[in-house]
């Protein structure tokens, strides 16, 4: 077994996310894709994104169809596509080019986006 794992030694860094930024819309916190500088960093071929709706809220997020995408809701309830997701409950994507959610209540999504 290798401890520090496929991509090298163990890192740590920090960074400040604050909720305004993720008001209304998807914000990318970590990542190992070469195209997301302002995230931070992880050695996966996956990103991490959160967003925090209030009731109503309309937002899209661009999804590759050839990656899988899990989505729960940390708090709150949401409509993904037309299927209401309640928190704590999750949602397995794949396929999809792009997704729209709405809020139902206020609620914090969190996706993780992998190959």
């Amino acid at each position: 077994m290798n401890p520090t794992g496929p991509g090298g030694p163990p890192g740590w860094a920090a960074k400040p996310f604050p909720k305004a930024e993720r008001s209304g819309r998807f914000v990318t916190l970590a990542s190992g894709f070469a195209n997301e500088d302002e995230a931070l960093p992880i050695r996966a071929a996956a990103r991490v994104l959160d967003a925090t709706l209030k009731p109503r809220d309309h937002v899209k997020l661009a999804l590759d169809p050839a990656r899988h995408a899990y989505l729960v809701p940390a708090v709150g309830t949401i409509d993904v596509n037309g299927v209401r997701v309640n928190v704590r409950d999750g949602a397995a994507i794949c396929g999809e080019s792009d997704i729209e959610v709405v809020g139902l209540r206020d609620s914090g999504v969190v996706v993780i986006e992998t190959v």
